[in-house]
């Protein structure tokens, strides 16, 4: 495979272990959704979902992050992949009905498991990443990543979707963790001279460094806000599937097409950022791109029509596409190399945990105003997220990434 012009297969081996790590996550992530809608009907058990991931993920993050920059990058992502292969076993299980009890509380406590292993993979990534590119790559080396990523996540609902509704839930699980496996391997296979073990400073000593550069820092904390509030408000995602059984009327198939609806978008964005990276105006591009998908989450709730719903996922993917690498270029050009691991895992909670605090917030707004109004809230607060960090980040509204090389 050639990238940037020259083969470049640590790369290839580091892009292969996103890939599929990630469409085992989230085929997990949509046959949990479908399986826990099933057996409650109840919205408010959507968000429950999240919030059980995203509790042990608060926990372990920071401590993920210290181990990364410590010790090995590798075996952390590896150690990863082999703890979503066991929960999606476990999971299996419990679709099966092998596993006597209470299947919600079962699938809720294999999520927080999830979370777990979560807290690991993107600091193992975005160290890994790091150590294969030079500087000057970072950016078209980015949009190759976001695609990647926004590839899988086409995949994996239509995937999942369909493997439930033509086999079953047990099924869809048991090809996660087929692709956990095989993650693993990728990444054991990669061939990276990884730096010495870092001195090793006290824990939160070195945790509290990682925090203080984040917060003092205008740019990347600003960058980290707004995405966090943005999804956290504006991600209609988790609420799928009610909006399938009830509004649309479709089977496990529809929910499949709709949840890959986004990251069509998104993986058409990232291969035009690929050829033709955005550097002047890449603050604005942030936020004039996600308050577009603001927009979108607000005209989706109104849309009654299964298709023009799937039409305006799609583009609220092109928006989040862009701020996606545009954020992700930000936070790799500004963090020093010592610290990768720790920047990662707080931006992982700034933004991993925010889809899933974003599905609890979602779950609690249908349960209290309905559906349809707390998706129009969600977007609207997005636009408000926008405005009020332009206002109080003026340095990531006026950023250029030439001024970060």
């Amino acid at each position: 495979m050639q990238i940037f012009g020259q083969p470049n297969y640590a790369f290839l081996n580091l892009l292969t272990f996103r890939i599929l790590i990630v469409l085992a996550y989230q085929i997990i992530a949509t046959v949990v959704g479908w399986h826990i809608y099933e057996l409650t009907h109840e919205p408010l058990a959507l968000g429950l979902v999240g919030l059980a991931e995203v509790i042990p993920y608060f926990c372990c993050a920071l401590f993920a992050g210290y181990a990364v920059d410590h010790y090995s990058r590798r075996l952390f992502g590896v150690f990863a992949c082999l703890m979503l292969l066991l929960n999606a076993l476990t999971l299996a299980a419990v679709g099966a009905g092998w596993i006597a009890g209470n299947p919600s509380l079962w699938i809720y406590g294999s999520i927080a498991i999830t979370g777990v292993a979560r807290a690991f993979i993107s600091p193992s990534y975005s160290a890994l990443f790091a150590l294969i590119l030079p500087r000057n790559q970072y950016a078209r080396a980015s949009g190759i990543g976001s695609s990647v990523f926004q590839f899988g996540l086409v995949i994996r609902p239509a995937l999942g979707g369909i493997l439930v509704g033509w086999s079953g839930k047990s099924s869809a699980y048991c090809v996660a963790a087929g692709l956990c496996l095989c993650a693993a391997l990728a990444l054991l296979s990669l061939r990276v001279k990884e730096p010495p073990p870092a001195v090793s400073a006290p824990i939160f000593t070195s945790i509290a460094e990682g925090l203080r550069f984040v917060f003092s820092n205008q740019i990347v904390c600003g960058a980290q806000s707004l995405d966090m509030f943005a999804v956290l408000f504006g991600g209609a995602i988790s609420m799928l599937p009610a909006f399938i059984h009830d509004i649309y009327h479709y089977g496990p198939e529809g929910l499949g097409i709709l949840r890959a609806a986004p990251a069509i978008g998104a993986v058409m964005t990232g291969l035009f950022l690929t050829r033709y990276p955005i550097n002047l105006h890449a603050g604005r591009w942030l936020l004039g791109t996600v308050a577009g998908f603001g927009c979108c989450m607000i005209v989706f709730a109104l849309s009654t029509n299964f298709w023009v719903a799937g039409l305006l996922l799609m583009l609220s993917g092109v928006c989040d596409g862009v701020s996606v690498v545009m954020r992700s270029t930000i936070i790799q050009l500004a963090t020093p190399d010592t610290m990768r691991g720790r920047v990662a895992a707080i931006n992982g909670i700034f933004i991993g945990s925010s889809n899933e605090l974003g599905a609890f917030e979602s779950g609690m707004a249908a349960h209290l105003m309905g559906l349809v109004p707390s998706v129009v809230f969600g977007g609207a607060m997005t636009l408000v997220v926008v405005a009020v960090t332009a206002i109080l980040a003026p340095k990531l509204r006026r950023l250029g990434l030439h001024q970060l090389h």
